[in-house]
């Protein structure tokens, strides 16, 4: 018989890379872990791990024994999710990650819902990018992730994560000063090559798709202003150093404060999803926090609330 802990860490050392990312997850030392993996080899029978450089990368067998182990926590996950099902009160710890714009625009008013409808339960939101969000989520950091994903661009999709949509969340052109408007979505576009850009960091889906739109449109766009922050972008466009794109999400029901174009066909919106591992997603307080977020979604952002075009 296999010792599950034993499994668990070769299966962390899958999602974390190295052993010393392992250990500071699990409040182990690194020798620990080595140790616990070479007492996993000796109940296998075949070696796990092999040198790669510095580091260590799992074997065929290895990775045989993680997908087992997959299988075997995702039932443990479900038996967890039939136990609280049982109970009559919501009691725990939902651990949430989201990106900054949901998190400001219906993370608020979820959680209203979920305390008036489940007092006992205790959330724990993390803002943090999808990029590091979803292998989180699928490293059991956190039980439920908000994430996104833009038009062209779609995300790998792990087998072992479960998503349901949010919203689709339209994206704009946000410029220092109004136009004639008499102009197209492309041509519009096209009219701010030459003005200093602030876009996301580099190797994001948000940076990929700003970059291929304007590409599409014929220019390479000067990025000048690099953050995560959205709300750093509209900055700058307000005091007239940049021009960005913006989600609608981000005036969360306020007017919006800077002029608005839309962008070509095809390019227009983002969606916005909710992701949990499989065997997590009956959990009574997974679907709480679900539902709750539709009618966050609903309340904020109805099919005909949309921001003027300027």
């Amino acid at each position: 018989m296999f010792d599950l802990h034993r499994l668990r860490l070769l299966r962390e050392l899958k999602h974390r890379g190295t052993l010393a990312a392992v250990a500071a997850a699990l409040s182990y030392s690194p020798s620990s872990v080595s140790q616990q993996l070479s007492q996993l080899e000796a109940e296998a029978g075949v070696p796990l791990l092999e040198p790669v450089g510095r580091g260590v990368r799992l074997t065929p067998q290895a990775e045989i024994l993680v997908a087992h182990t997959e299988a075997v926590l995702e039932r443990l996950e479900r038996a967890e999710a039939d136990i609280a099902a049982s109970l009559t009160d919501l009691t725990g710890t939902l651990r949430i990650a989201s990106f900054q714009t949901a998190a400001l625009a219906l993370m608020p008013t979820a959680l209203n819902l979920l305390r008036d409808t489940h007092p006992g339960l205790r959330v724990h939101v993390t803002q943090m990018e999808p990029e590091e969000a979803l292998p989180a989520l699928q490293a059991r950091d956190f039980d439920l992730v908000i994430a996104e994903e833009y038009p062209g661009n779609p995300n790998p999709r792990a087998a072992e994560l479960e998503q349901e949509d949010l919203l689709d969340d339209p994206l704009r052109l946000a410029l220092p000063e109004p136009d004639d408007g008499t102009m197209g979505p492309t041509a519009a576009l096209r009219t701010a090559a030459g003005r200093p850009w602030a876009m996301e960091p580099e190797g994001t889906a948000a940076r990929h798709w700003a970059t291929t739109l304007c590409r599409d449109a014929g220019f390479e766009p000067d990025v000048r202003f690099e953050s995560a922050d959205l709300l750093l972008h509209l900055r700058l466009v307000e005091q007239g150093h940049a021009v960005a794109l913006l989600p609608d999400l981000i005036w969360n029901g306020r007017e919006p404060t800077v002029p608005l174009r839309l962008l070509p066909r095809g390019r227009r919106a983002r969606r916005v999803f909710t992701a949990v591992r499989r065997g997590r997603s009956p959990h009574p307080a997974i679907q709480a926090c679900r539902q709750a977020l539709r009618l966050a979604a609903d309340e904020r952002h109805p099919a005909d609330d949309a921001p003027p075009i300027r």
